[in-house]
């Protein structure tokens, strides 16, 4: 009998983004329809697809961009995504109620309803990324959806860099950790910001290592505001090993994922069998002082 095959091409849309929101949602969904004509099964934008990235200023006026889930982006993906028979996740700014908003990702499955969402559970507030200033922290808490084609996880940005969520993601039996992402440099500081780009590749493919899946990171490119996103979207297999990894440019990145090796990294690499739960109790603690016998 032959053997079936386990196998899913994921698409991941690296874009730059302008002004008008529509055009943006737009250039989205064509973008969409390109990789699933490519064979792309699911289909990651970026983080905050819609608009520039705001967040490179504190300013009430930008609260205007966001928008209800489901609502008017949604509805036109979930077209597109029953049409192409594609599973799209969709990084939206969610307006939940007055005054309460959310960074989210709308997970739309390949009959084009939508499965679920996940909320940033980590917000940053660096200089050139405040989002303290515009989100509420995730309250969903860490997830998978079971789509068409594969069991994901779904993370955003800056929670890139917390092991602990691409844990308890992976742990809830994701095959695939997806990361939409927004994150770049000034270009009076990018000599010294070419090893923070070394970082944030590395920190993914950690992720990819410890819990034996893949790590799909989609981000944006291009010059907006002081900020130059760097692109360099990529795909990690559960080796840690960059199958594919995006230039600066716009580019449509395909994939394609064999979901055995899920299962023969775990069985080869068992750090899901070896770990010592009965002993982790403090990670939930801020910081941690014990006396010494």
């Amino acid at each position: 009998m032959a053997k079936k095959n386990n196998s899913v091409k994921v698409g991941l849309v690296q874009m730059t983004c302008g002004s008008d929101p529509a055009k943006n949602l737009a250039k989205a969904a064509a973008q969409i329809k390109l990789a699933a004509a490519e064979g792309a099964k699911i289909i990651s934008l970026q983080e905050l697809f819609r608009t520039p990235y705001f967040c490179q200023v504190e300013s009430s006026k930008n609260f205007d961009l966001a928008e209800t889930i489901p609502g008017p982006s949604t509805e036109a993906l979930c077209k597109v995504a029953k049409a192409a028979k594609v599973v799209i996740i969709a990084s939206l700014f969610e307006k939940r109620a007055s005054g309460i908003y959310h960074n989210t990702a709308a997970v739309i499955d390949a009959d084009g309803k939508i499965l679920g969402k996940y909320r940033k559970m980590h917000i940053p507030d660096d200089p050139g990324f405040y989002e303290k200033f515009y989100f509420v922290p995730g309250d969903l808490g860490f997830q998978t959806f079971e789509t068409r084609y594969a069991k994901i996880g779904v993370l955003i940005c800056w929670d890139q860099w917390f092991p602990e969520a691409a844990r308890l993601t992976a742990l809830q039996g994701a095959e695939i950790l997806f990361y939409p992402t927004a994150i770049g440099w000034k270009e009076s500081e990018k000599e010294e910001m070419k090893s923070y780009h070394n970082s944030w590749e590395t920190i993914q493919r950690s992720h990819a290592i410890a819990n034996g899946v893949y790590v799909a990171s989609t981000n944006r490119v291009g010059k907006e505001g002081d900020f130059k996103f760097w692109g360099g979207s990529f795909v990690a297999d559960p080796f840690g090993q960059v199958v594919y990894r995006a230039g600066d440019k716009e580019e449509i990145v395909i994939v394609d994922c064999d979901l055995d090796k899920v299962e023969k990294t775990r069985r080869e690499w068992p750090f899901l069998r070896d770990r010592r739960i009965d002993a982790y109790s403090d990670i939930t603690s801020r910081t941690i002082s014990k006396k010494t016998k």
